[in-house]
């Protein structure tokens, strides 16, 4: 059983003291002002500081962080991550799966070969998963002197950034961390599968062509994937309504993020998220009812944005 440190335990005032400084950095890069003391002292430090205790291994650790899209997965990695390097020294790097999306052209190919649904980037089928594996493989196989270069894609853009700009990361790291809205998800029976469950899939999916086809690309390279991480943490949110508010916070906060020239970028209004959402709604719904079934952490996130470890048996 998981134990997380007491959060009136020393150590994690003395790491909150001595990271202060740059969760202000990073709270301002990342464009987010509304996160509380309470947050840093009572989740991401303690959850650093579990992290750090783990035996250490050969090969890096990998630690996947799962929830609906907007849960907060990407910002909880990122403080985790500095924490541990700014806190224990210790040497993480990480990805997301949106880092590995299919391209344009790809998805287009796939549009018109299997179903028009499959254009849109984010369900299983619309990503480069060799990519993920061949970026984690390096990482495992790396030595001191070896650079892996890690995956950015710019979702304004629709497309991944030059691979010239990419992050180099230099050795092996003590910690890789893997974001996923869908990570360690399994495919859903087709036992128990259901009719059009919104109105994009009655319109545009009334016979499940596109969902089967997803559903069944999650049974391939995606549990390859998956079948690696070594620690799955999930965010769960309370409802498909507020995966849809997450979701569109993520938007706004993402265009406040926008820098320099970015007239070829594309920020969704409130209508197309929703319809972007309704997406995903399938595979959402499994996750926020069967991933915190066998998640090794999860964190219930309100609709305040208050987050709060679930105790597990």
């Amino acid at each position: 059983m998981i134990k997380l440190p007491d959060i009136n335990d020393p150590l994690c005032n003395e790491i909150f003291n001595k990271t202060k400084s740059e969760i202000e950095g990073l709270s301002s890069k990342l464009k987010i002002d509304n996160l509380s003391k309470k947050f840093f002292k009572e989740i991401v430090i303690p959850l650093a500081i579990y992290f750090n205790s783990l035996t250490n291994n050969e090969d890096p650790y990998l630690i996947g962080f799962t929830g609906g899209q907007g849960s907060g997965k990407t910002t909880l990695s990122d403080f985790v991550q500095l924490i541990l390097q700014v806190g224990f020294e210790k040497k993480t790097t990480g990805f997301s799966i949106d880092d590995l999306y299919k391209t344009p052209e790809e998805r287009d190919i796939l549009a018109e070969t299997i179903h028009p649904l499959c254009k849109v980037r984010g369900v299983p089928g619309t990503h480069n998963i060799k990519l993920g594996l061949d970026v984690l493989n390096s990482l495992y196989k790396a030595n001191s002197f070896t650079e892996t270069a890690i995956p950015s894609f710019s979702k304004t853009q629709d497309k991944h950034l030059p691979e010239e700009t990419w992050i180099k990361f230099k050795g092996k790291p003590d910690f890789i961390f893997f974001d996923a809205w869908f990570g360690g998800a399994k495919p859903i029976s087709f036992n128990n599968w259901r009719p059009p469950i919104n109105k994009l899939e009655k319109k545009e999916d009334p016979d499940g062509i596109w969902s089967k086809w997803s559903n069944k690309e999650l049974a391939g390279d995606y549990q390859n994937l998956f079948n690696k991480i070594d620690l799955l943490l999930m965010i769960k949110v309370p409802d498909m309504n507020d995966i849809f508010e997450s979701r569109w916070l993520q938007e706004q906060t993402l265009e406040k993020t926008l820098s320099g020239n970015m007239s070829d970028s594309k920020i969704m209004n409130k209508d197309e998220v929703w319809n972007f959402v309704m997406h995903y709604e399938r595979l959402t719904r499994y996750v926020l009812e069967e991933i915190p079934k066998f998640a090794d952490i999860v964190l219930n996130r309100d609709k305040n944005f208050e987050f709060s470890f679930v105790k597990k048996p």
